[in-house]
């Protein structure tokens, strides 16, 4: 019997796939990596009975990524990244362990078939999944084929069995426009945005953004709301005039007309009409015309259109909107949600979709009565010849969905309804009357077949006065004329809707990668998202942008990324070298960054203008080791150090509060230390501004603080605070915060477990002995007699930790409460007391010393 690998992109995929193809009849077992689940069921595969394991990756298997040494933004010039530095593919999330459990998973399999979404991104991870477990899979037989893809726009029973039965193949150029496109964004991004994060930070302190980065589709996706702005800046308001005549049709009506000259900007002549007209008593009728116009039903929906909708009228953010689209269909509710396609194929089963409507309260009127008298073709749309455009799959309620889903599933559901209505149809009577020489129009609409705009009555024709019925030659008597006086109006910033189309216009981005472009704006601190989903520059946003026009507008112009992603289509349908499109591009943006740097000074003049220098940032705070003066504290992101004397700047750790400590001072270099805190349930702990950036000994990396710092003497070092190995992670310590009483505590130095021992005592210290059973320090605690937990009012105790009765009930693991979505934990939940719950054996800290610490030491200050 054959065995069969069946790979999707996600868990929830993987599950819903395998229960459709074992019609429910299949075994589950948790993956080694806990994530993804393996399905087993035995069936038939092309004509041959066969054991089938369905299982999934999470998103991208591999990341790219420089090599180590290219990582750091100290030892290397920007300039080497765009040709000289490799790159290599890591794992997107070792923690997953993706590559290990999909080798272990596909030993001994015969052949593997690819469920991996069906567009550019999950061609690319076909690849990633071959590229891990080709090598372990049994080799094939001649020329006998094992490698199948499944193509599938949605996780119906149909669309997934008719998928197996007509399985294809991997498209390598699909794959390959991804690399490229991944290569091009990490090299062009990474060397911009590190020179010009490196330059402005050194020299300005309130720029409030931890980096200044580029992008070659974030940049013009900005540009875009700083031309708005500059337009908003630069506009000046006209007065115009408009001439109103009202008309009486009976004694108690008013009908209001047109000016057909619209408006005039000249006062005078604006009067010298008005004066004309008064000279009449009555108004003319001079023709009366009727027309049936057609106001007609969407095209189908597609993922730039449903993301548009979803800002301008649902309020939600692109982000959010596509995670949301994302789960319904996970989930099985709705079709693909990435496509480009307005236009369903011939064979699509539009009544199948609609018959899933039919009991919905909402609109099972409307679906009963267009299934009895037959639909409409939808109309004829764009075909990319990527999925059918995006269509609800199976009947929801409120309550399933909940929220915004419901919401979202909602709109989809009505557009496709309006996309098999009639179109609506209205009478529109046009009247035009002459005052004088100067003529006026009044117009009415009467609906005679509402169509689509019954499912979607915000598209329906506003209700208006009808208007009354007369003929040619008729007079009507005047009930008054006057002119209004008003003013031309700036346009309003750029909704998240406008700028999807600006980009989708310009070819900026992907269906896929247009809202990660708008979200990274809003992230980077570019633009700041205001009420009704408009999107406003902030002063960095500003700034950057005009400094770009200065230096080199094509940066910022969507020009040259559009013609990027036009080679990029084109290696993707097999038209253009993927070498040769790669090579090219970054010629050209390697000439541009050099010109760029060269140039820098014209963007900086821009920056003097809108941010203060460090010097004048911030407040002194703590001793400088080289000069002895009072070093700044700049709060903005990123926090750092500034001394105005040497000129130096020293990074601090981030999402946290910084205060001086105690005015003490490293024994290293003599700057004093300052404690960093992540807040009252979180951790804290004292650094050297010095040691923090360029670490001292050999075996401490830029960033650790003393509680990682190997000195052998020091009070507030590793050496002298560590109790022992972490209770849940490999490699860290658990290091007594000395700032912590009354409420002590210890706190890793890797990660965010805390634990909470002796409250209330008056001293804890770390002893120099360790315990015979864990090898951990063993701690000496002085309690006040008034307060004493101790057996038989003792105040003092020493012992182990983890091993000591008598310190069992008083020692408590939490994790810390950080400021920060990235660190994981949260509300310090209690996890267990007692002797170290879930601690690994592994002993007392004894980190591995330099042969010679004193050499070292001496090495440090040469």
């Amino acid at each position: 019997m054959r065995t069969v690998l069946m790979v999707a992109e996600k868990p929830s995929l993987a599950q819903s796939i395998a229960k459709i193809l074992s019609r429910g009849n299949m075994s589950s077992r948790k993956g080694l990596n806990g994530a993804c689940s393996v399905h087993e069921y035995t069936g038939t595969f092309i004509g041959q009975s066969a054991h089938f394991k369905m299982t999934s990756v999470c998103g991208h298997v591999m990341t790219l990524d420089f090599i180590g040494k290219y990582n750091s933004w100290d030892k290397v010039d920007p300039a080497e990244l765009f040709s000289k530095a490799p790159t290599e593919k890591k794992e997107a999330n070792p923690k997953l362990t993706m590559v290990k459990f999909l080798q272990v998973e596909g030993r001994g399999c015969d052949c593997i078939v690819l469920w991996l979404d069906c567009d550019k991104e999950g061609e690319n991870i076909c690849f990633e999944v071959l590229d891990a477990v080709l090598p372990v899979m049994n080799k094939p037989r001649g020329t006998e084929r094992t490698i199948y893809r499944a193509k599938f726009s949605s996780i119906t029973d149909t669309d997934i069995c008719n998928a197996m039965n007509h399985l294809g193949e991997p498209n390598r150029n699909e794959a390959l426009s991804v690399d490229a496109r991944q290569e091009l964004d990490l090299r062009i991004g990474c060397a911009f945005t590190r020179f010009q994060t490196k330059y402005f930070q050194g020299k300005y302190g309130n720029l409030d953004s931890s980096l200044i980065s580029f992008g070659p589709c974030q940049t013009p996706t900005l540009g875009f709301c700083v031309e708005r702005h500059d337009k908003i800046q630069s506009f000046k308001p006209e007065t115009y005039w408009v001439l109103q005549a009202k008309v009486n049709p009976e004694k108690e009506s008013s009908l209001t007309l047109d000016w057909d000259r619209v408006r005039v900007f000249d006062r005078e002549v604006a009067q010298m009409f008005l004066n004309i007209t008064k000279m009449a008593k009555e108004a003319k009728v001079e023709s009366v015309s009727k027309k049936e116009k057609v106001k007609q039903r969407p095209l189908a929906l597609n993922t730039v259109e449903m993301l548009r909708v979803a800002s301008a009228a649902l309020g939600m953010g692109p982000q959010h909107a596509m995670q949301i689209a994302e789960r319904l269909y996970t989930q099985g509710y709705i079709s693909y949600p990435r496509t480009e396609t307005t236009h369903y194929p011939e064979n699509f089963d539009l009544k199948g979709c609609l018959r899933q409507q039919a009991n919905n309260p909402y609109w099972a009127e409307t679906v009963k009565v267009l299934l009895s008298e037959g639909i409409n073709r939808p109309r004829k749309g764009h075909d990319a010849g990527d999925h059918p455009p995006i269509t609800p799959m199976r009947a929801a309620t409120e309550a399933e969905l909940g929220g915004d889903g419901w919401r979202l599933y909602e709109y989809i559901t009505r557009h496709f309804i309006a996309t098999v209505s009639a179109d609506c149809k209205y009478l529109q009577t046009t009247i035009s009357f002459s005052i004088g020489p100067e003529r006026f129009t009044c117009v009415g609409k009467v609906v005679t077949s509402p169509g689509f705009t019954e499912i979607m009555p915000w598209h329906s024709i506003p209700l208006e006065e009808s208007l009354p019925h007369c003929e040619k030659g008729d007079l009507f008597p005047i009930g008054e004329i006057k002119l209004l006086e008003k003013q031309t109006s700036p346009p309003d910033y750029l909704t998240e809707a406008e700028l999807i189309t600006l980009m989708e216009k310009h070819g900026i981005g992907t269906d896929a990668s247009i809202p990660v472009h708008i979200n990274n704006i809003c992230q980077r601190n570019y633009v700041t998202v205001e009420s009704g989903r408009r999107l406003k520059p902030t002063n960095l946003g500003i700034v950057l942008v005009h400094g770009y026009y200065k230096i080199d507008a094509e940066l910022v112009l969507p020009t040259i990324r559009s013609a990027v992603e036009k080679q990029l289509n084109l290696i993707a349908l097999g038209k253009a070298n993927y070498h040769q499109v790669l090579e090219h591009t970054l010629d050209i943006f390697k000439r541009k960054f050099h010109y760029f740097v060269d140039s820098i000074a014209g963007m900086d003049e821009l920056m003097e203008v809108s941010f203060s220098p460090l010097a004048a940032t911030g407040k002194p705070l703590s001793r400088c080791g080289k000069c002895h003066r009072f070093m700044k504290y700049i709060q903005a992101k990123p926090s750092r150090l500034h001394c105005s004397h040497c000129d130096d700047t020293y990074s601090l750790p981030q999402n946290g509060t910084i205060k001086l400590y105690k005015e003490l001072r490293c024994p290293l270099d003599d700057f004093e230390l300052v404690l960093w805190s992540s807040g009252s349930r979180g951790k804290s702990y004292p650094l050297c501004p010095y040691c923090y950036n360029h670490p001292p000994f050999r075996d401490m990396k830029k960033g650790m603080g003393c509680n990682e710092c190997t000195h052998p003497t020091c009070q507030h070092s590793l050496s002298m605070l560590g109790i022992g190995q972490c209770v849940e992670c490999e490699n860290g310590v658990l290091v007594l915060d000395s700032t912590s009483g009354p409420k002590w505590k210890m706190a890793c130095n890797k990660c965010n477990v805390i634990v909470h021992f002796f409250e209330n005592a008056h001293k804890v210290r770390v002893s120099p002995e360790t315990c015979d059973l864990c090898e951990a320090a063993l701690v000496d605690v002085d309690f006040n007699k008034a307060k004493s937990p101790l057996p038989g009012d003792e105040t003092q105790h020493s012992g182990c930790v983890f091993c000591d009765p008598v310190f069992q009930d008083l020692v408590e693991l939490k994790h810390a409460a950080m400021r920060h979505p990235m660190h994981r934990g949260g509300q310090g939940k209690r996890q267990g007391r007692g002797r170290g719950k879930g601690r690994r054996p592994g002993g007392r800290l004894n980190p591995k010393k330099p042969k010679d610490k004193m050499a070292a030491l001496a090495a440090y200050f040469v």
